[in-house]
């Protein structure tokens, strides 16, 4: 079943879904319960990777090879109701495994995690949220629940509060005090103080979305090494039928020694008939912070800054302490009949203060298509870190395929 309502169509969208979602009208709660949402999915993923330095084959063995070998198969559950008067709950069970034999840590890997489990109110147009849940990119793009085939790769526990008073405007609040990478028990962030975010979205003028976040993290002992300051903020538009946007970020970990970072990207695309392209351009300054300081210190996977190259073979977040200008271009068919899409990519991103790196550029191409309700995706990867002096090149190459089905 489709996953439903459960505060307002605006509340679901904004403080349940890890995408980016349009604020609507919202809608008044019922005061008797209604029946249970149940939603899921069931996923699976093969990748078959090579790295080489200097043309020599490390760590993994060649393509066809079992040490090249990654399997990851995928379960999630979850359920979404209103006990009545305004009030909610809502859980989220999600089980994984995972097999290779890459030579230097072969084995297997079994986990099942209750990813989200959290008690929601509804009084007017203000919609809160408390317990363990996903933060959405759209409205927090330095730490968000990005996941894969269908589970997600970390949630927060903390409290969400979305108001949409102001006409055209959402207001959010958050406070969250420890992140759950999947599998684990979690991790306080700076203890009991947490992480503070302030966010805002106004879509009052035609065609444009404007959105901007604010995070703090005070220091304390086991935290962040230092005070936390981060903004973030963009606009994206529609102008003469061209989708185009510009994003800014500030990151500033107050730490001895670590420079503010500013990052800065923008998009022009659109989409003619079957055919769609987008050209991305970023450039980073050399600031020592890192864009999702988060990530640095907690692992909370990538930050949602447009320049990252995420098809990259190696990952794809970009870092501080490198001055880089990134480029990227993606584009895509849309084949006729439903048979799918074939996507393609490129990317060149140039560290001017890396040392030891002269560039690094990445490509992919595949085919997307759907089949039985099956999501399915085939993949090609590849990335070259081509090094400066005497340090090597490095290239990677990943075959990957994928399925999801929803329910």
């Amino acid at each position: 079943m489709k996953k439903g309502l459960l505060l307002s169509v605006v509340a679901s969208g904004l403080i349940y879904a890890g995408g980016d979602i349009a604020p609507v009208a919202p809608v008044a709660p019922q005061a008797a319960p209604a029946a249970c949402d149940f939603y899921g999915s069931i996923g699976a993923r093969y990748d078959a990777n090579k790295f080489e330095v200097d043309g020599t084959t490390i760590v993994n063995g060649d393509f066809g090879d079992k040490e090249s070998n990654t399997f990851f198969t995928a379960l999630d559950l979850g359920v979404d109701t209103q006990l009545g008067y305004g009030f909610g709950i809502g859980a989220e069970l999600g089980a994984v495994k995972s097999w290779h034999k890459i030579a230097s840590a072969p084995g297997f890997t079994e986990r099942a995690s209750l990813s989200q489990l959290y008690l929601t109110y509804k009084a007017g147009n203000t919609a809160i949220k408390v317990g363990r849940q996903a933060l959405p990119k759209s409205l927090s793009p330095m730490a968000w629940s990005d996941s894969t085939v269908g589970v997600k790769n970390q949630t927060f526990e903390g409290v969400v509060v979305v108001n949409t008073d102001i006409t055209d405007t959402t207001l959010v609040g958050a406070w969250v005090h420890k992140i759950v990478p999947f599998g684990t028990a979690g991790v306080k962030l700076n203890k009991d103080t947490g992480v503070f975010m302030l966010a805002a979205q106004y879509t009052g003028i035609a065609n444009t979305t404007l959105t901007g976040s604010v995070y703090y993290g005070p220091k304390t002992t086991g935290g962040l090494p230092g005070d936390l300051v981060s903004a973030w903020g963009s606009v994206e538009s529609k102008l003469n039928g061209i989708n185009v946007g510009l994003q800014g970020v500030y990151s500033n970990l107050d730490v001895t020694g670590l420079d503010k970072t500013l990052a800065v990207a923008a998009y022009a695309g659109g989409q003619w008939d079957a055919v769609d392209a987008k050209l991305t351009v970023a450039y980073i300054n050399d600031g020592d912070s890192p864009i999702n300081p988060m990530g640095s210190v907690y692992g909370s996977g990538t930050s949602g800054f447009w320049g990252n190259v995420g098809y990259s073979s190696f990952g794809g977040e970009a870092l501080g302490g490198l001055s880089q200008t990134i480029v990227k271009l993606d584009a895509g068919y849309k084949l006729p009949n439903n048979y799918g899409k074939i996507f393609a990519g490129v990317a060149y991103d140039k560290p001017d203060t890396n040392p030891t790196v002269d560039n690094m550029t990445a490509a992919r191409v595949g085919y997307s298509f759907k089949v039985k309700g099956v999501n399915a995706k085939v993949e090609y990867r590849y990335t070259k870190i081509s090094g400066k002096g005497a340090n090597p090149d490095v290239t990677g190459q990943k075959i990957r395929v994928e399925g999801i089905y929803k329910f």
